[in-house]
């Protein structure tokens, strides 16, 4: 059985500047700096410590925020953070905080490949490795159960851990994930490794801003969203040798996202699920591929959603009205208030 909450938006109240001074603002807004192709210049809003993994070429490091609760409690529940594809731990900050503060142990990791973390060129990205390395990673802080909170293509990362690690799911909170249809069955075109490369190495910060402005907030740009964006753009500035590494990483989770769905394996997801969509998320992976009519058709996150939750076995619907991809960063109070609802909630068909 699924339950629908709906969430509806609150009345702003704001004040603006003059069109002069929001001029000004907006250019220093539009600076980024380079961060290094492993975010050697960003900091972090807790310590980073780090994970080495063998590999057959050699030790990779994955790199992971561990945050204690706030107040000192034995045996604290865990909850694990897993980002989006254009994203890093850090913008969980905020959700990561608040759990924190509510008795939760936090873990936030950077996945292989992506932010802070090793993006070791010859690696087998794929969504069971990165599950399995997430495991190996609780299982070495001897962590046994934990909430996961996961977003975008953390989804597909969530849903597949979930599907290979069920036993250690205590709940399932998927926010905006991809993955919720097939975009090779529905007509997007395979790009192949090395048009994703030469895409990626041509990517900056006003690709990168356009894509985002597009897809995730529906045309409506918040000066609150630039820092995420300019994080991903600031590993792309250095060195040639620094920026393909970047892009070489990025275009085989690219290609890993493409060709492993997870869409046909929802009725399989029997650990209690929770789905919060921002009902003007627009995600979907190569729009720019196919023509209008298909591309307006990709993405439909409500309609997505709620036919995914009719095929999980196990699941609820959260929608948030007016909100795009990023609930968490879009309308933080809002989405506090349902994670924790949910989190106080679990489904009666769980183990407790």
């Amino acid at each position: 059985m699924t339950r629908l909450i709906k969430l509806w938006p609150l009345l702003l109240l704001g004040l603006f500047s003059s069109a002069a001074t929001a001029a000004d603002t907006n250019a220093k807004t539009d600076e980024v700096r380079a961060l290094g192709p492993n975010l050697e210049q960003y900091d972090y809003p807790w310590p980073v410590s780090r994970f080495a993994m063998d590999s057959p070429n050699g030790e990779v490091s994955m790199a992971y925020m561990d945050i204690a609760p706030t107040d000192d409690i034995v045996d604290p529940p865990v909850a694990v953070l897993m980002h989006g594809k254009n994203f890093c731990g850090a913008y969980w900050e905020d959700t990561a905080r608040a759990l924190s503060e509510n008795g939760y142990r936090v873990i936030v990791p950077d996945q292989v490949g992506f932010c802070k973390s090793d993006k070791p060129a010859a690696y087998s990205y794929t969504f069971h490795h990165l599950a399995a390395n997430t495991n190996a990673l609780l299982d070495s802080l001897d962590i046994d159960h934990a909430t996961v909170i996961a977003h975008s293509m953390g989804g597909m990362l969530g849903m597949r851990y979930a599907l290979m690690f069920p036993e250690t799911i205590e709940q399932l909170v998927l926010v905006d994930p991809i993955g919720l249809e097939d975009w090779k069955a529905k007509g997007v075109p395979y790009r192949g490794m090395n048009a994703w490369y030469a895409r990626e190495m041509k990517k900056d910060y006003a690709g990168i801003k356009a894509y985002q402005l597009k897809s995730y907030y529906d045309g409506e740009w918040n000066e609150d969203y630039a820092e995420w964006a300019k994080m991903l753009a600031g590993m792309y500035i250095g060195s040639d040798e620094d920026k393909a590494t970047v892009a070489w990483a990025q275009a085989a989770t690219y290609d890993m996202v493409y060709t492993q769905p997870v869409f046909y394996e929802f009725e399989r997801l029997d650990v209690p699920t929770t789905l919060m969509i921002g009902t003007r998320d627009k995600t979907a992976l190569g729009t720019d591929l196919v023509d209008d009519e298909l591309a307006a058709e990709l993405g439909n996150y409500p309609k997505l959603a709620e036919e995914a939750v009719a095929r999980m076995p196990n699941a609820d619907l959260v929608t948030f009205e007016g909100i795009g991809h990023l609930p968490p960063i879009e309308a933080p109070e809002r989405f506090k208030s349902a994670l924790f609802k949910t989190l106080d909630t679990p489904s009666s068909e769980s183990d407790e």
